[in-house]
C-alpha cells in the first residue's frame, strides 16, 4: 500500500503564500527611480517570515531571482522584462551590501569606488539586493565573483528595526525591506515615498507575530 502525501494547502497566487497566510493586503506598490535586483537564497524563498516577496511586489521596477551562486554578469546587467522598463536603458549595478575590511583575508577584492556621478541619476541606477540570513548572504558573496566587483552601498543613519519576528545577529541590521526602503530613500532623497511600504511592513510582521503561539503570561 503507497501512502498518498498530505494534500497541499491552497496558495495564493499573488504572493504564491498558503491562502491563510496570504500577504496580499500589505502589498503597497511604490513609484521608484532604481531598479531593484533581490538576489534570494533558495532557503529563504518558503520562509515564512522572509520579507522579499513582500517587497518584490510593492515595487513595480524590481525582478527576484533564487539562486546561491550568481556567476554569469550579463544575467545580473539583463534588462528587466518588468512593466514600465524602458527597453535599451543601461543602469548602473550598485550592491548594497558593507565593505568589511576582513573579507580581504577571505580572498574577496575590495570593490570598487561608488562613483559621484552615478548618484546624480537614480534613474539609471540598479540596486542589487541580496536576500538571506547574514551568514547566507556572506556566502552567496564569497561565490559570486561578478557580485564582489560591484561597487557598494553602505547604508546611513539607520533607524531601530521593525522586524520584531526574526533575530539580528548584530546592531543594525534590518529586514531585507527595510534595508531596501532605506538604500532607496537615500538613494533618491526622499524618504516620504517610501513610508506607506514601512507602515505595510508593521502589519505584515503584526500578521506573522499572530501566527506565534501564546506563551502563558503574556
Amino acid at each position: 500500500m503507497v501512502n498518498a502525501s498530505p494534500p497541499r494547502r491552497p496558495q495564493c497566487a499573488g504572493c504564491l503564500r498558503p491562502q491563510s497566510a496570504c500577504i496580499c493586503a500589505w502589498v503597497t506598490p511604490v513609484a521608484h527611480e532604481v531598479e531593484v535586483l533581490i538576489l534570494q537564497h533558495p532557503l529563504e524563498v518558503d520562509h515564512p517570515k522572509g520579507s522579499a516577496r513582500l517587497l518584490h511586489l510593492s515595487l513595480p521596477h524590481s525582478r527576484m531571482l533564487t539562486g546561491e551562486v550568481f556567476a554569469d554578469a550579463a544575467l545580473l546587467a539583463a534588462p528587466f522584462e518588468a512593466p514600465g522598463a524602458v527597453a535599451g536603458a543601461p543602469r548602473h549595478n550598485l550592491l548594497l551590501y558593507p565593505d568589511m575590511p576582513q573579507e580581504r583575508a577571505l580572498g574577496v577584492p575590495a570593490p570598487p569606488a561608488l562613483p559621484a556621478g552615478w548618484l546624480r541619476e537614480p534613474s539609471r541606477l540598479r540596486l542589487i539586493v541580496l536576500d538571506g540570513s547574514w551568514r547566507k548572504s556572506r556566502k552567496m558573496l564569497y561565490l559570486s565573483p561578478p557580485l564582489q566587483h560591484l561597487p557598494r552601498l553602505s547604508l546611513q543613519g539607520l533607524p531601530p528595526s521593525r522586524y520584531g519576528i526574526r533575530k539580528a545577529h548584530r546592531p543594525g541590521q534590518l529586514s531585507t525591506l527595510e534595508a531596501t526602503c532605506a538604500a532607496l530613500m537615500q538613494l533618491e532623497g526622499n524618504a516620504g515615498k517610501f513610508e506607506p511600504l514601512l507602515t505595510a511592513f508593521d502589519g505584515f510582521v503584526a500578521q506573522q507575530l499572530g501566527y506565534l503561539p501564546s506563551r502563558p503570561g503574556r
